[in-house]
């Protein structure tokens, strides 16, 4: 009984599954890739270096800060797509705080 207590109270706890969408940038427009990620809140866009075509790069991008933890801040970053080169997207990054 004590045991179905506590499996009880810990699935009543735990934090419902939630899935990050992943998408190729440079196969859609920048208004589409902006228009996913605040759609859905977060997402992660993924590339191919322009300098090395075999290296993958990718980054989670959010909507606002609420999709980011209490020690880190907004940042703009830019990532290519379909029709630019310069598309202007959210993420969050640590907070770094000079001594």
């Amino acid at each position: 009984m004590r045991l179905l207590a506590i499996l009880l109270a810990l699935t009543t706890l735990s934090a419902p599954a939630h899935a990050t969408s992943r998408y190729v940038s440079t196969s859609m427009t920048c208004g589409e890739a902006q228009d996913r990620v605040l759609r859905e809140g977060e997402v992660v866009l993924r590339w191919t270096s322009a300098r090395n075509p075999g290296l993958p790069l990718y980054n989670r991008y959010v909507a606002d800060r609420s999709f980011c933890q209490p020690t880190e801040a907004l940042y703009y970053e830019y990532i290519p797509t379909s029709d630019t080169d310069q598309c202007p997207v959210v993420t969050c990054k640590e907070i770094l705080y000079d001594d």
